[in-house]
């Protein structure tokens, strides 16, 4: 059993989970009391003890399914249900319409018809009988998803075929009528049939996490643990590039900004409270010894105020970029309090200031839609034109650009081959205090084609690639 939790906890880190020693101890102290046939619990207890990030947990469950997937008696069937493999002639023709003989089933789930799995389906369901659920979700696969050895299809395709043969959404509507029959005359009021229609619901989804769970195990039986790791494998909300996100994982982006910027806020205000200490101060020193008899048992050191940054972003929120820009102003905004001032300016070919759009707000995503809406950032064709909205930046802003100022640039530096205008960030970097340029894209991308970031490089203190959630806070959290 140490073995294979040991393998386990390698398939969690190589899917990009963190798990130290500590939690792998604990994990192995929590399965000693824990009984081991039990898959429920069993995964629960390994939830509970590898697992400490809410956003985590869908990846842990992929991982946790295909690992064990061919291990333990997940099949198991207890209670007065059986495992349709395991029927005999009379159980079957238990199942089976009155028309037809008991010989005829030939003692296994595979002889029923497709109306007499669906008959014991819609029972089974109706009765809320998950061991029978599980069984006779390992024959809906088997008869209905087609799977051929060596086949070169997704589990996505098999469940769909499964689901489209079984037609749920028929099924609930007759499990609804048998319940309104039940009541008879009186019928179902409209909060007894919500209810009711809830409860099948939650059913029916079990269900389909059963018939998902025999499609992994079938193929993970198929083409081994390894290889359907690597395929189900999908990163971590943190580690999900901005330039490449589907809609799916900009969901779990936005879930993932909120906790990331309150334990960042909390992360950065602790740094600039204890995280730095002065040289030592002689004469408080002394004074403090006189309580141990002049012995200076106690240094005392000057503790410096930290400095609190005043923030300039300046964002390209065209194309493919866009998405980084919004949650970098996202994030910006929502630790506001670790900075002294915080000005935005978003910039396509022409720029505007957006600083009005977050002033006095509660819902920073609310700010955030309305710069994407309402932003004035189109000067002639919608193009990026970096060199243009420098020029405007140069001539309406650099005023206010000071020795407190940290300039924050945003965007991929890809020009459309316009005029650079370099010389802009050169005589920012003269003004202020720090000018860092953040790319989406991956360094090996950078000054290809129509990239320019390499001149701008040049009059920058730092170009850091931010491509995700982790990049991105680990460079917040430098900056301060």
């Amino acid at each position: 059993m140490l073995d294979l939790l040991a393998g386990f906890i390698i398939e969690l880190r190589a899917a990009g989970l963190p798990v130290s020693l500590t939690e792998n101890l604990d994990a192995m102290a929590a399965i000693q009391h824990i009984p081991l046939e039990d898959r429920e619990t069993f995964k629960y207890a390994l939830a509970a003890t590898l697992v400490k990030n809410h956003s985590h947990w869908k990846q842990f469950e992929v991982v946790f399914e295909v690992f064990f997937s061919m291990r333990g008696e997940q099949y198991e069937i207890t209670d007065n249900a059986l495992d349709l493999d395991d029927l005999d002639d009379d159980e079957v023709g238990e199942g089976q319409g009155e028309g037809q003989s008991q010989g005829q089933g030939g003692g296994g789930g595979e002889a029923l018809s497709p109306e007499q799995l669906a008959k014991m389906l819609l029972d089974a369901l109706r009765k809320g009988d998950q061991a029978m659920m599980r069984a006779l979700a390992r024959q809906a696969v088997r008869r209905y998803a087609g799977m051929e050895p060596g086949r070169p299809v997704g589990g996505t395709y098999y469940l769909y075929r499964t689901l489209r043969n079984l037609d749920l959404d028929a099924m609930l509507d007759q499990l609804m009528d048998q319940s309104r029959a039940e009541k008879g005359d009186e019928g179902l009021s409209k909060f007894e049939e919500r209810l009711e229609k809830d409860e099948f619901n939650q059913r029916i989804e079990q269900l389909k996490k059963e018939i998902e769970a025999e499609i992994r195990r079938m193929l993970v039986a198929d083409r081994g643990v390894e290889a359907m790791s690597r395929t189900l494998r999908k990163p971590l909300p943190e580690d999900v590039d901005f330039m490449h996100a589907t809609r799916d994982e900009m969901n779990m982006l936005r879930k993932a900004i909120y906790p990331l910027t309150r334990k960042l806020a909390a992360r950065l205000a602790r740094k600039r409270k204890y995280g730095r200490r002065g040289p030592l101060d002689f004469r408080k020193t002394v004074r403090t010894s006189l309580s141990y008899g002049g012995v200076p048992a106690d240094p005392q050191f000057r503790f410096p105020k930290p400095h609190k940054p005043e923030i300039i972003v300046i964002a390209d929120i065209s194309g493919s970029v866009a998405a980084f820009a919004r949650f970098t102003l996202h994030l910006v905004y929502a630790i506001s309090s670790q900075f002294s001032k915080v000005r935005a300016f978003v910039f396509i070919d022409g720029l505007d200031e957006v600083t009005r759009f977050f002033d006095g707000v509660d819902d920073i995503s609310e700010a955030v839609h309305r710069v994407n809406t309402e932003a004035d950032v189109v000067w002639v064709d919608g193009h990026s034109d970096y060199g243009h909205a420098f020029g405007v930046f140069h001539e309406r802003y650099i005023k206010d650009v000071g020795p407190k100022s940290t300039v924050l640039i945003l965007g991929d530096a890809r020009n459309n081959y316009h005029a650079s205008q370099s010389w802009i960030i050169k005589e920012i970097q003269q003004k202020a205090r720090q000018v860092h340029w953040l790319n989406p894209e991956p360094k090996g991308y950078w000054d290809t084609g129509d990239s320019i970031v390499g001149e701008y490089a040049t009059y920058c203190d730092g170009v850091h690639e931010v491509r995700n959630l982790r990049q991105l806070e680990s460079f917040v959290e430098n900056l301060i």
